[in-house]
């Protein structure tokens, strides 16, 4: 993980620096349905990968906090459902954003 915190920054600048180099070629072609169905992809896959990993941190905290104190499953098990909904709404937004991107090709 430690190795993988390191490369994200150059993956991150690489990505940045090589967008408009393709736009350019973009606008030149006049066809930009390719990229619009990689940002589909992309809205697609970062959505589930966020919420998937934001889903199962809300569990694991919520699962340590009952098992420390059992007598308090009620009160941390109604605000855990209350998060699960709301990071799911978030997955839900990226599917519609990523639809919305699908029928502009």
């Amino acid at each position: 993980m430690k190795n993988f915190l390191k490369v994200l920054p150059v993956i991150v600048v690489l990505l940045l620096v090589s967008n408009p180099a393709l736009a350019a070629e973009s606008a030149a072609s006049g066809d930009s349905a390719g990229y619009i169905a990689l940002g589909a992809g992309f809205a697609i896959g970062l959505a589930a990968l966020g919420g998937t990993f934001g889903q199962g941190n809300a569990v694991r905290a919520a699962l340590e906090g009952i098992a420390r104190n059992p007598d308090a499953a009620d009160k941390i098990q109604t605000p855990m459902i209350l998060g699960l909904a709301l990071i799911e709404s978030l997955v839900i937004f990226g599917f519609v954003v990523a639809f919305l991107l699908q029928g502009k090709i």
